[in-house]
């Protein structure tokens, strides 16, 4: 956000310097981009990593000393703590410092969840250890509603999927009351218009999506996963199209789309068994689709979709030629055979290019 702030305020001098632009437009522009979001700086960064490690002394601390401490003491210690972090983020909010407010929260929320923790050990409470996290993920989740806080809400997210790991690992089943945490979170990242907290989760629900293929039929539903990634892509591709304003929002969701899907098919060449002939074929599916993908987002000024496609790519002949190439066909041959077949795709393209860029311009003048 902050690096677009930059490159748009140094457009908006140029377009009013070279009388594109009015004084009241700019005015109005800087006052809209003020309303979407906030500043991050150096100063930001730090304080919500200080907030972090010092909620880690906290727990370590009172943990080390936990037991030599009267009851009555650590409840207060607890609560004095976590009150303190939000009366601290009350000052910086009402003083203008938003970013140190936001890590006084973050702060408060994680000396609540050292307080769960240790309440629980006080009073000898036993249960599921997943459940605390959600719990904790619950109340940090409040807090940035509450409080209006992006970093709290980040806090959250990451929360709710510890705690899908947690009980994933214990129970080796799909969680799926994660969705429900997920939307609930995902849902304020929307309210705040925080455009990295929807970054995140669409990367919490990639590895959601991803971890279906390794749960469902004993590990043996990798076909799900490429079936959603690709109708997420399709998904995304209409909404470009018919809703141009949502641009990047869809090639957002287009890269993590692309992600599951790649995801899926590598699971279903090297994590199911396959014979040779399916394995080949799945192959030849990837790399068109990778190539496919590399198209669009030629035709489209989609840098990342490119990069994306370009990393799959390299990934997919590397794992061929590492796992089973060396005993399908002669490795040189099939990297002959494959480069042969992107050049000549490489020149499809650049003539395309050439015909379309040769072509007069309906809107420009014709001279006599």
């Amino acid at each position: 956000m902050w690096g677009y702030r930059k490159r748009l305020t140094s457009d908006l001098a140029r377009w009013k310097a070279n009388g594109w632009l009015t004084s009241d437009g700019e005015a109005g522009i800087a006052r809209e981009l003020a309303a979407t979001g906030r500043e991050f700086s150096l100063a930001t960064a730090l304080g919500i990593l200080a907030s972090v490690l010092l909620g880690f002394a906290v727990m370590s601390f009172v943990a080390a000393h936990w037991s030599e401490i009267p009851r009555g003491l650590r409840l207060a210690m607890l609560a004095g703590l976590m009150w303190g972090g939000y009366a601290a983020a009350g000052y910086f909010a009402d003083s203008g410092a938003r970013g140190l407010a936001d890590a006084s929260i973050v702060f408060a929320v994680a000396v609540f969840g050292a307080s769960i923790m240790l309440i629980s050990q006080m009073f000898h409470i036993e249960g599921y250890a997943p459940d605390a996290v959600a719990f904790w993920a619950a109340g940090a989740l409040l807090s940035g509603v509450l409080l209006r806080s992006n970093a709290a809400l980040a806090f959250a997210m990451l929360l709710v999927v510890v705690w899908w790991g947690m009980d994933v690992s214990e129970r080796v089943v799909v969680n799926w009351p994660f969705l429900i945490g997920w939307s609930a979170v995902t849902a304020a990242f929307i309210w705040q218009r925080w455009q990295p907290g929807v970054h995140l989760s669409g990367l919490a629900l990639t590895m959601f999506v991803i971890a279906l293929g390794f749960l469902l039929n004993k590990g043996q539903a990798h076909s799900i996963v490429v079936a959603l990634g690709l109708l997420a892509a399709a998904v995304a591709i209409a909404i470009e199209r018919f809703y141009p304003a949502w641009r990047g929002s869809s090639e957002a969701a287009l890269g993590y789309a692309m992600a599951t899907a790649f995801v899926g098919l590598m699971g279903l060449q090297f994590f199911e068994n396959r014979t040779t002939a399916s394995l080949i074929l799945i192959a030849a599916l990837m790399l068109v689709l990778l190539l496919g993908a590399i198209a669009y987002g030629v035709s489209q000024e989609r840098k990342s979709i490119v990069w994306l496609g370009y990393i799959g790519f390299s990934i997919e002949i590397m794992a061929l030629y590492v796992h089973t190439i060396g005993t399908i066909l002669d490795t040189s041959l099939f990297f002959l055979i494959a480069g042969v077949i992107v050049a000549l795709l490489a020149g499809f393209a650049w003539r395309l290019s050439r015909q379309s860029g040769d072509k007069p311009d309906a809107n420009q003048a014709v001279s006599p």
